[in-house]
């Protein structure tokens, strides 16, 4: 099963959104989700904290900008397998 990183934080609307598709494609992909609070490490926090959410499989980053429905469905479809 692969793993699938999500750079967040608390308190982040587009956060929870990107949460929601992420629990809808794991009922099509196989996947487990390694949540990331961007305030725990500050190389985190350096990297990340203007694009969050950030979803990363296999090196593959989606970040707020890129992030859509379609966008994580063809992320997925190429990293991860299907049920």
């Amino acid at each position: 099963m692969e793993k699938l990183l999500f750079y967040t934080k608390e308190s982040c609307s587009l956060c929870d959104e990107a949460e929601v598709l992420l629990e809808m494609f794991q009922q099509q992909y196989k996947f487990e989700v390694e949540k990331r609070d961007i305030y725990s490490k500050d190389e985190w926090l350096e990297a990340y904290h203007l694009v969050i959410p950030v979803i990363e499989v296999n090196g593959n980053q989606l970040d707020c900008e890129q992030l859509d429905y379609d966008a994580l469905e063809k992320l997925l479809k190429t990293n991860v397998s299907s049920k």
